[in-house]
């Protein structure tokens, strides 16, 4: 995106500050430059050539977790993720060759099927020789390069499952199972298939699951992004593309061709077969997380609410703080662990006020941020996907 660009699209912002109790960065660091108006105001004063791009200036746009709560307060409808996504790519065209070629390698990397079963695979090792008793005995788990792997790597134990590839057999809907699948969603692949073979659903799954490209367009390689994408478009007779992920559903949204494209619990609770199924009962309490994808840029999550309501005796209530994102957002956790963090503490200060037998969650990476917390609060609360729930339910 040329300076032009980026200036035609921030020039929207009238800076009227309705966006900044919206914005979780703002509200824990309470500084206007890690605001969306603050964090305009810099791309403006970079793009026109009035800032120079500073490792201040670059540290306050970094810190945007990207959960655009931002747009839906705002009267001028300033398309902020565009604009932040447009700004990191521009950035990133103007670094060192080399620097580049290091983001693209390591992208490509963590955004491959195949990379992410052998991240499954070493997180087992990892937990399961010793290592990780060994990295906390002596303090390398505290690092700040390494914790953050460290933390997730025991929540992956119980998201990490393999995902058997279907046959291409004509089929009522095509699950996408994304890059992450199989590392952070083999539990719910397996559910999903479950509750569609009671209702009597035909499902394809793909041998080789593809990305979405999110992970590359919000750090800064948007070809790269729309490659991915758009590979996975609609084709005139094929299945409805149904995903468990709701970030990569939202990312799929963005391509052409994307009106066959469903979040699996929306489509789901659309379903006529669904009428038919019946649920044992199960006493307790589950709260729902929503993650920012499905809350802000799929419609909401009302869908998970109403299947989850379908299984007599289960009380299903609203995380406390869903309006604020929990801090996974994408590879942010990674990135800024510190903010990740104390967005994290906000969210489980939530069960204190509400407790919970489980918490559910349709986006992976909340899923495991939300996990690793649970088990360092002392918490015995299992995060899970919807699908889960009610896989378990069925007679």
């Amino acid at each position: 995106m040329t300076p032009d660009q980026l200036l035609s699209l921030a020039d929207q912002c009238v800076k009227c500050g309705l966006c900044l109790p919206h914005c979780p960065t703002f509200a824990i660091l309470g500084n206007e430059a890690d605001s969306p108006r603050g964090r305009i105001a810099l791309i403006q004063g970079w793009a026109s050539g009035q800032l120079d791009l500073s490792p201040a200036l670059v540290r306050h746009l970094d810190g945007c977790l990207g959960c655009r709560a931002c747009e839906g307060a705002c009267p001028s409808l300033v398309a902020y993720g565009r604009l932040a996504d447009g700004a990191r790519a521009a950035r990133v065209s103007r670094a060192p060759w080399w620097r580049r070629a290091w983001l693209r390698l390591w992208l490509t990397w963590l955004s491959d099927a195949r990379v992410n079963r052998g991240l499954a695979w070493a997180a087992q090792v990892y937990q399961g020789s010793g290592l990780a008793r060994l990295a906390e005995r002596t303090g390398l788990a505290g690092l700040k390069s390494i914790a953050p792997l460290h933390r997730l790597t025991r929540a992956i134990l119980t998201t990490a499952a393999p995902i058997p590839a279907g046959d291409r057999m004509a089929a009522d809907l095509e699950f996408f199972v994304g890059c992450t699948g199989a590392l952070a969603q083999g539990h719910a692949v397996a559910a999903a298939r479950t509750l569609c073979a009671r209702l009597g659903l035909r499902v394809r799954v793909p041998a080789q699951p593809a990305c979405c490209g999110a992970l590359l367009r919000h750090n800064g390689l948007p070809r790269e992004g729309d490659e991915r994408r758009d590979a996975n478009a609609r084709r005139p007779g094929d299945p409805p593309l149904v995903g468990l992920a709701s970030a990569c559903v939202a990312e799929l949204r963005e391509a052409p061709g994307s009106a066959e494209t469903w979040e699996i619990c929306d489509w789901l609770a659309q379903r006529p077969e669904l009428t038919g199924l019946e649920f044992r009962p199960r006493a307790g309490r589950v709260l729902v997380h929503e993650p920012c994808s499905h809350r802000n840029l799929l419609g909401g999550n009302a869908a998970v609410y109403q299947l989850l309501r379908r299984i007599p005796g289960l009380e299903v209530l609203p995380l406390p703080g869903n309006e604020r994102c929990c801090g996974a957002a994408g590879t942010y956790l990674l990135q800024q662990p510190d903010l990740a963090a104390a967005l994290l503490a906000d969210k489980l200060a939530g069960l204190t006020v509400r407790p919970a037998d489980l918490i559910v969650t349709t986006n992976p990476g909340c899923a495991l941020h939300l996990s690793a917390g649970m088990r360092e609060a002392g918490l015995a609360v299992e995060v899970c996907h919807p699908l889960e729930v009610l896989a378990r339910q069925i007679p």
